[in-house]
């Protein structure tokens, strides 16, 4: 469990999708991470995560603004480097 833990702690290229519709205009807000807008009134945002304290700040993000979270998705690690 504990190398399990170590292995989610590290930097990691995230999906999260939201439900509404945010402009380029917020990426600096969301830490760099690159919106694309989908259908039905959604948005994508893809970037790097160094760890999982950061995740939880973007999350915290995505809740201040009120945006109903519709998805998150660890999809690759950032840097193999790293691991």
């Amino acid at each position: 469990m504990i190398a399990n833990r170590r292995k989610f702690d590290k930097s990691a290229v995230y999906h999260i999708r939201v439900r509404g519709l945010l402009g380029e205009k917020w990426s600096d807000w969301f830490d760099g991470f690159t919106i694309t807008p989908q259908a039905d009134d959604e948005t994508l945002l893809t970037g790097p995560v160094p760890d999982q304290a950061a995740l939880h700040g973007l999350l915290s993000k995505i809740r201040d603004l009120g945006l109903p979270l519709l998805s998150v998705k660890r999809v690759e690690a950032a840097s193999l480097a790293e691991e």
